[in-house]
């Protein structure tokens, strides 16, 4: 089983971003998206986690996800972190973590939080500190923490070694490799395959808005 994307179109305010996009993310496969900056990654992502209107079909394990409101498609457990990572700064880390799991309702969080503590247990050192006390690495390892809350099936990972410090860099691209465990469905952009050309496992190129295999 996989998501299939066939024939997607995207226009912002009538331009065209996405041309004709097609691809497949198998189950327990993680796929690399590479493109430059403004080649179209983000758009594909967001259409993915139904932010955008689309014209084409997806389908999540056979079954329609076009037609699925945004909010539905974190119940099928399809999650994302996005590049500049969006945390709360008034909230604690663990807060921020528990977000998705209040606003979804779900109930196994105390379960879910554990388990994001045991892959990162660094962040649940720092569990009880607000968001804006945070360096950018840090806050990135606490976005990525958020994201897994509910990614029970699939987790779009939008550049997440940008603007890292290396030292972090490296702790996420362990982080994300373990990931591969979990039997998750995993697309990783990146402007280049710097950090993601040992994690993935197919790769797909994305040039103003259309997208090859490589």
């Amino acid at each position: 089983m996989s998501l299939s994307i066939r024939t997607l179109n995207v226009a912002i305010e009538g331009i065209p971003i996405l041309r004709d996009v097609s691809l497949d993310i198998p189950a327990g496969c993680m796929v690399g998206l590479i493109g430059h900056n403004g080649a179209g990654k983000t758009t594909l992502i967001r259409s993915i986690m139904g932010l955008l209107p689309i014209d084409g079909e997806m389908l999540f394990d056979g079954a329609p996800l076009h037609t699925a409101k945004s909010h539905q498609r974190a119940a099928l457990g399809i999650s994302y972190l996005p590049e500049d990572r969006r945390l709360i700064p008034s909230l604690t880390v663990e807060e921020n973590i528990l977000l998705p799991a209040w606003a979804n309702g779900l109930r196994d969080a105390a379960q879910r939080l554990q388990w994001i503590y045991s892959l990162m247990p660094e962040i649940a050192q720092f569990r009880d500190r607000r968001a804006l006390q945070l360096s950018g690495g840090q806050q990135k390892l606490v976005a990525l923490g958020r994201a897994l809350m509910p990614a029970r099936q699939m987790l779009l990972l939008d550049e997440p070694f940008e603007g890292v410090a290396p030292v972090l860099s490296r702790r996420l691209t362990e982080v994300i490799a373990e990931l591969r465990g979990e039997g998750l469905r995993i697309l990783l952009s990146e402007s280049d395959d710097t950090h993601s050309s040992d994690l993935v496992d197919r790769v797909y190129r994305i040039e103003r808005g259309a997208v090859t295999a490589a």
